[in-house]
């Protein structure tokens, strides 16, 4: 679907929506803010690697938790900017010459990413349950370590607005075909 479509069809005016284009804007910011702050982190251990042959311990456990939480917390955006991956070369075909026909493929592929993500949230709340409870950890003891739970409840929430905001466009397009 075009961003011009996505765009079009962002239902607004409601609290709800409002707040989830919100948090949505929010968590994207984030996700950029972290991107910066990663560099600042791999650039200061190879430098500490390269001049006092002493790397930073950790650095490669948070590299490894800080793309998963980047990939969460810009997941929503992206899909809200009509910029997840996929083609829109038979969509946008369908769209100009049935706009009938494009509104009920948009609405179906909106609630299958509803559906997935509502699926992969089903798994995340327990994983982020078990690292909350059982207090699991990322990295060698007496070295580096760190919590996992941050990060598990970033998948969630990532998950959570995905969900929301594919559940609001397929809706917006079930009512938009019945007008």
């Amino acid at each position: 679907m075009s961003t011009q479509l996505i765009n079009e069809a962002l239902p607004g005016g409601s609290a709800f929506n409002k707040a989830l284009d919100r948090t949505l804007t929010i968590m994207n910011t984030l996700g950029s803010l972290w991107v910066f702050v990663l560099m600042i982190m791999i650039d200061a251990d190879a430098l500490s690697r390269t001049f006092f042959n002493h790397p930073f311990h950790g650095v490669t456990e948070l590299v490894e938790f800080s793309i998963i939480g980047i990939v969460f917390l810009q997941l929503g955006d992206a899909t809200r900017r009509g910029r997840l991956t996929r083609s829109d070369g038979f969509f946008n075909f369908v769209t100009n010459r049935k706009p009938n026909v494009g509104s009920k493929m948009a609405s179906i592929f909106d609630f299958l990413g509803a559906a997935f993500f509502f699926i992969v949230l089903w798994g995340a709340v327990p994983d982020l349950y078990d690292a909350w409870v059982y207090d699991y950890f990322v990295g060698e003891e007496g070295l580096f370590t760190a919590p996992k739970w941050p990060i598990r409840v970033v998948i969630v929430l990532g998950c959570l607005v995905t969900f929301l905001h594919f559940l609001r466009m397929s809706i917006y397009y079930i009512s938009k075909k019945s007008n």
